[in-house]
């Protein structure tokens, strides 16, 4: 429970648990509003009375934001506008009073409410907050707390006494004086002192990350006693005010524009207006624990927590119900649980759920699923995604617990095995719960298992299950894809110094200025600039660069294609105009809130102001626009081959290869490949006319088939079609969209397909259940792995013939088996068509097979050969010892351990054995072979 805080000599409970449900609403006159209703009065508010325009809610999947794990606040889609990052063509960079209901998930990285959830009445891991913005100063202090203090208090109705407010306090070690102006304009609005509360940074002073823009907060907080004894105060609305940025070293620099960036989250206002203390008694959850009732037959959900929550009952109710909104939202977001980041987060918050609800709740196979048409229900209308993807939820959902509870019954099984093998003392081995955990092979999570190992009186080798982790994370990292480095970028002070010079954006158009010539070749123009600013490495403004310094050059205009998209930035190099024998190499061209930055190294003086003319690598560009043009007919060629559901959800390419991550129902199978393949190289041999044309925005706003992603587009926006013109596709009325691949891009690209050559997908794997990642090459690459292919299949072809005719030996049966290893590790690596690398790998698992069987054949007719000759050479005795030589036995039939006999005779010569009750085999050391066979015969005569 917080600790009680003094405040105008009374004593105050700040954020307090809310400690069961209470059924008083606010006034006895009207029934409480429903949450759909508060939703829609908190935007039609900033809509109609104050000018405000509507965004819809970004997706939970953040957009270029690797910072983030989840979007987990209203501000993450703004962060641009912030950062002074923002592109001036596109959309938001018009924005200057917005409003909208955010879908936010916490669950994993710095911001994670996952282990509270289920624990107290008013966590969640899913929440939507209910925000407010002003942009560059189009207001600020005044008007923000004016219109958080009429909405509260005459359109919501709540008492003006049950409200009371806090703001900064200031802080001395970093110059911060006291956010004074909030106080009074608190108490203009006729606020009681008393009621005015001031806190230090770590309640009242907003940062976005360590870096970044910040700036003191004022909240308006709820109090639940109502007036009677000591005030219990939660936090309704939080309004910060963006006035500083933190720098690298940690100091403040005030921000070239001032920003309101508001959060309420509507889950405790809607318990507020509805007289509940937990927000799972509102309606946003009651559905829910409805129909967890009434499908599991547990007893009624009662609210309580702690020690009163016997059997953990309501803890379940509360955990199955948030992670199943979690759950959906993500989902119909385009996260899947997976392996890593946060599909993994939503892994095991569905393993959660499943926990809880088959484990406590006692709930049929298949339950999770069924509750999310609850959710449709109650967040569809809101938010209409829900609704277009419910059944691929429901069916991910289900699919995923299956999978869990098979999971969850074959661990139950290696934990009883384990530690029935345990002696008294010994601690469960970390080896066995990593290989059950999520890192592991059955995914259940290390609580889980730490949780059965406890009931069962069984510890955990903790020491030895952090190395292991600490192993795995060595590994990932070994094998995790190169990250490119960051580059020199424009920081906020430098975008607002240009920005207040009136400097205008760069002029990137000449990117595409080039021309398909009659003999097929591509002719890229060059491009004369002026250097308008030059950046050092720390990203100071200097006049002039020296020799062999690495640089940053902003140019009035360039003809480099900025990374963007998905595509790589240009390379190549500039030269001043007055001296062209100096080249200026151009490492990569960056875009910085609509400014192209050139990274460069000098190789002498250059200036501000100096004339230079820029040159792209044409063999890079030509390889980019190969590769672009090629992505989007494989996108197209996917959306053909297995519907239109199929859903672009990233890609990334430069001149060796591309790589296009898509949403399907199921893993791709060879034959699917392989039709999409063809696909592809149809529109290639058509060798299509391929169109680009900037339209309005609007105009692409209702075209069917149309494919664009989750992203900011610039008005106009650049529209790429493939063998039909801009103008025709974009005609509602012709379907062209439908026929063929048309999308929103600002790439650059080939002027007709042909130039692809071929296209072969190399590489396939799932990311996260229903998520797939493509790799694939073009031209001459793609050649030659389509001959490398067919050179594989061929030795395929040629070994099965081989194992079909038989072997004469042991040794021969061993080396056929040993070319069927070489030539599967050959498919596993080649550079091939992914379908023809799965179908050769299924028939060489199965030639695999057969040849060891053959082995094995061969083994036990050698060991017959072998025992009838020892039985002829020992024809007395009750036992037989002597050495056999040959490479392996397969088959040997004692009347003992064969495992303990080796590892008495191979002890004896200092060594070890290894094996089963029927075949072993050891090492050691003896220069008296004789003494090893009196230990064998003696050890089987005392058996015997």
């Amino acid at each position: 429970m917080a600790a009680p805080v003094a405040a105008a000599g009374r004593a105050i409970r700040r954020t307090p648990p809310w400690r069961g449900p209470s059924r008083r609403p606010l006034s006895s006159a009207s029934p409480p509003p429903r949450a759909a209703a508060v939703r829609a009065a908190f935007l039609s508010f900033f809509r109609d009375r104050h000018g405000h325009r509507l965004v819809p809610s970004a997706s939970v999947r953040p957009r270029g934001d690797p910072s983030l794990l989840f979007v987990n606040a209203g501000m993450n889609q703004f962060k641009p506008i912030f950062l002074g990052t923002v592109d001036p063509r596109s959309e938001m960079a018009g924005f200057r009073r917005v409003a909208n209901s955010q879908k936010c998930v916490r669950a994993g990285g710095r911001h994670s409410d996952l282990e509270d959830v289920g624990r107290d009445l008013s966590h969640h891991t899913f929440f939507e907050m209910l925000g407010n913005w002003a942009f560059g100063g189009e207001y600020f202090k005044e008007e923000a707390c004016s219109m958080a203090w009429e909405l509260l208090t005459q359109v919501y109705g709540i008492p003006e006494e049950r409200l009371w407010v806090s703001y900064f306090s200031g802080d001395p070690k970093v110059g911060l004086d006291p956010d004074l102006e909030s106080r009074d304009i608190w108490l203009r609005l006729g606020v009681p002192a008393s009621r005015v509360l001031s806190f230090g940074p770590q309640e009242n002073f907003w940062e976005m990350g360590d870096t970044g823009p910040c700036g003191p907060c004022t909240e308006i907080h709820y109090d639940l006693a109502g007036g009677v004894g000591t005030p219990e105060l939660v936090e309704l609305w939080n309004l910060v005010f963006m006035q500083h940025n933190r720098e690298a070293d940690g100091s403040l620099q005030p921000l070239p524009q001032r920003h309101v960036d508001t959060g309420m989250g509507l889950e405790r206002l809607v318990a507020v207006l509805q007289g509940r203390r937990s927000t799972y008694d509102t309606d946003l959850f009651s559905p829910l624990l409805s129909a967890i009732h009434q499908g599991c037959g547990a007893p009624p959900y009662l609210g309580r927590v702690g020690a009163a929550d016997e059997g953990r009952t309501d803890t379940a109710y509360r955990v199955v119900a948030d992670h199943i909104r979690t759950l959906s939202v993500c989902i119909a977001d385009g996260v899947s649980p997976g392996m890593s980041g946060a599909p993994l987060v939503l892994r095991r918050i569905l393993r959660r759920a499943v926990r809880f609800s088959s484990e406590v709740l006692r709930a049929p196979p298949g339950f999770l699923g069924s509750l999310v048409p609850v959710v449709v229900e109650t967040l569809g209308d809101a938010y209409p995604e829900l609704q277009k993807n419910s059944a691929q939820i429901a069916s991910l959902v289900s699919e995923d617990e299956a999978a869990f509870l098979a999971s969850l019954q074959r661990g139950r099984r290696i934990i009883d095995r384990t530690v029935r093998r345990l002696g008294p003392s010994d601690v469960f081995p970390a080896e066995v719960a990593w290989s059950l955990s999520l890192s592991g092979n059955l995914g259940l999570p290390l609580d889980l298992v730490e949780l059965m190992l406890e009931e069962k009186g069984v510890q955990l080798d903790s020491a030895g299950l952090a190395q292991l982790a600490q192993e795995e994370a060595q590994r990932r990292a070994q094998q995790a894809e190169p990250i490119q480095e960051q580059g020199l970028q424009l920081d906020v002070h430098a975008l607002g110094e240009l920005q207040r010079r009136g400097v205008p954006p760069t002029d990137d158009s000449p990117k595409y200025s080039y021309s398909l010539q009659p003999g097929g070749g591509y002719e890229f123009g060059t491009c004369e600039a002026q250097v308008l600013q030059l950046y050092t490495e720390d990203g100071r403004a200097v006049a002039s660069v020296g020799e062999g310094q690495r640089c940053g050059l902003l140019l009035d205009r360039t003809n480099f294609y900025a990374e963007q998209g998905g595509q790589a930035s240009d390379r190549g190099y500039l030269v001043r105009v007055e001296q062209q024998d100096v080249l200026f190499p151009v490492a990569r061209a960056q875009v910085c809130g609509g400014f192209i930055l050139h990274e460069a190294v000098a190789p002498e003086c250059l200036k501000v102001g100096d004339q230079v003319q820029l040159h792209v690598d044409k063999a890079w560009r030509l390889g980019c626009m190969e590769k672009h043009t090629a992505i989007h007919l494989l996108n197209w060629a996917l959306r053909q081959a297995l519907g239109p559901g199929t859903e672009q959800r990233g890609s990334h390419l430069n001149p060796e290869h591309l790589r296009l991550d898509v949403a399907t129902q199921a893993p791709l199978t060879p034959e699917q490949l392989q039709a999409v393949e063809g696909i592809v190289q149809e529109a290639v041999g058509q060798d299509e006319a391929v169109y680009m044309e900037e339209v309005a925005l609007a105009c692409t706003a209702h075209v069917p088939g149309l494919r664009s992603l989750d992203e900011i587009y610039p008005d106009p926006v650049r529209v790429v079609s493939v063998g039909v013109p801009v103008a025709h596709a974009l005609d509602p009325a012709s379907q062209a969209a439908l026929q063929t691949s048309v999308e929103l891009c600002c790439g650059t690209h080939l002027l007709r397909t042909g130039a692809v050559g071929d296209l072969v997908i190399v590489g396939e794997r799932q990311l996260t259940k229903g998520t797939t990642r493509l790799l694939a090459i073009t031209g001459e690459q793609a050649q030659q792995a389509r001959e490398v292919g067919q050179s594989l299949a061929q030795e395929v072809e040629a070994a099965a013939e081989r194992l079909s005719r038989g072997s004469r030996d042991v040794v021969e049966a061993q080396r056929l088996s040993k070319d069927m290893g070489r030539l599967t590790d050959a498919v596993d690596t080649a550079m091939m068509p992914q379908w023809q690398r799965r179908q050769l790998q299924a028939t060489l698992k199965v030639l695999q097979r057969r040849a060891n069987t053959a082995i094995r054949k061969l083994e036990v007719g050698q060991a017959a050969q072998k025992t009838q000759e020892l039985l002829q050479r020992h024809s007395e005795g009750p036992l037989i010892v002597d050495t056999v030589s040959t490479e392996s036995l397969s088959s040997v039939s004692p009347a003992f351990t064969a495992e303990a006999w080796a590892l008495a005779v191979c002890s004896h010569m200092g060594g070890k054995a290894w094996g089963s009750r029927v075949v072993a085999q050891g090492t050691g050391s003896t220069a008296d072979l004789e003494a090893a066979l009196s230990t064998a015969r003696a050890y089987a005569l005392n058996q015997l």
